[in-house]
């Protein structure tokens, strides 16, 4: 909408306050604090959701694969054939055989349920959600006959475990006596201690060499399953297809969207719900600004129907107030998109602050799994929010500019 200089020059004027306008400009101003804190609301809780989803999404993945191939009753002693057959597989990028299994572990005498993972030496240091987040001790010490673990950062807090130090691990599955069978207790000596930032996993894990863990589970040349990765994890069902009807008799293939389906399906719906709510904050910012120009309209009154007079068009009129309307929006979406950087950059010192001045743990990381607020700006959903903004302010600017363009001066100007 491109504006003649006399559009222009009325429109600038009637943004300020004139003469006993106070009230207006009053509203005016509200209307443009609305649109900020909407815009504002809107792209930071979508950025942290997206964050939310990104984070878990590269964390659980990362750790878990795209896709698993598990083996009945928890085994697969023809393993390394599969592996061959998943690195066959087109789409594929890589298959890793480890073991998982849930057990006990005590430290100086305070004992935790923890996940063991066996996984190749190789495997584990190219793991890149691995390898770069150790905060103690080093990975290279995890060698094959060495007793060697690594824990999860948070699980070492729970024992008070130390780089160095002896964790007992506990195994159900041990030698079968006269009385029952006893339970296998194995020292191992903590070689590193790592935080990949999913509460859960940093909880629990405990990485070993997987010859240590089929030594310890008794599985002798078996692992519990192969773990796949592959060139597009939205397209990971199409993928294994073909592997899964390979295997079918021996193993079960799930990928990660079943694995944690009802996690991902909680965020996408409280993801939809967030969004429709605050879209409500910018619906009244846009009611907002219809009251605004529908009193500086009637406030106007006299000046359109002399500028009537003077030869200025209802296009004129009209495209003057719905500039003015337009005026407000935009400012209020500049000025909450900087508000949504500001917070970006600031938002752990922001949690911070007010967890320090309520006195409340707003980031718990054992409820939120992750152990940060995470963050990630969508281009595309900042652009979306910012059109649907000025198409509601736009909308709402129609209703008075069409009642000023439609001002009739003989009637305005007929007692005067």
């Amino acid at each position: 909408m491109i504006l003649s200089r006399f559009e222009r020059t009325i429109a600038k004027r009637y943004l300020l306050p004139g003469k006993g306008e106070g009230f207006i400009f009053l509203v005016a101003g509200i209307s443009l604090s609305a649109v900020t804190l909407g815009v504002w609301a809107l792209i930071t809780v979508m950025s942290v959701m997206n964050g939310f989803r990104a984070e878990l999404f590269d964390k659980i993945v990362g750790l878990n694969g795209h896709a698993v191939v598990q083996g009945y009753g928890g085994r697969l002693p023809d393993w390394q054939a599969i592996v061959a057959q998943a690195q066959a597989t087109p789409g594929v990028t890589s298959a890793t055989p480890l073991i998982e299994q849930p057990l006990m572990a005590s430290y100086d005498g305070r004992v935790e349920g923890v996940l063991v993972r066996g996984m190749r030496v190789q495997d584990i240091r190219a793991n890149p959600t691995i390898k770069g987040n150790v905060v103690a001790g080093r990975m290279d010490a995890l060698v094959p006959g060495a007793n060697s673990v690594a824990i999860g950062a948070r699980l070492a807090e729970a024992l008070g475990a130390q780089v160095g130090g002896q964790i007992s691990l506990i195994s159900p599955q041990g030698q079968t006596t006269p009385f029952g069978t006893v339970p296998r207790i194995v020292s191992y000596t903590v070689a590193a201690i790592f935080e990949v930032g999913v509460y859960d996993y940093d909880k629990a894990f405990v990485l070993m060499p997987i010859e240590e863990a089929q030594t310890l589970l008794m599985l002798g040349d078996a692992v519990g399953m192969v773990e796949v990765e592959t060139v597009d994890p939205d397209r990971v069902g199409e993928i294994m297809a073909p592997l899964a009807q390979k295997v079918g008799q021996q193993a079960v293939v799930t990928d990660w969207r079943q694995m944690n389906a009802s996690l991902f399906e909680a965020l996408a719906v409280e993801r939809v719900a967030m969004f429709v709510i605050l879209t409500f904050i910018i619906l009244v910012a846009a009611f907002n600004i219809l009251s605004s120009l529908i009193m500086l309209v009637r406030a106007k009154t006299r000046d359109i129907a002399i500028m009537r007079t003077m030869g200025a068009t209802s296009r004129s009129i009209l495209k003057i107030f719905i500039s003015i309307g337009l005026s407000i929006s935009i400012a209020g979406v500049l000025v909450g998109v900087l508000f949504a950087v500001i917070t970006a950059i600031f938002r752990q010192q922001v949690v911070n602050f007010v967890q320090m001045v309520t006195g409340q743990n707003l980031w718990d990381p054992s409820i939120r799994f992750l152990t940060e607020l995470p963050y990630k700006a969508n281009p595309f959903e900042i652009t979306a929010i910012i059109l649907l903004t000025l198409g509601l302010s736009f909308l709402a600017t129609l209703i008075p500019a069409w009642r000023a363009a439609k001002t009739d001066p003989v009637q305005v100007l007929r007692y005067e």
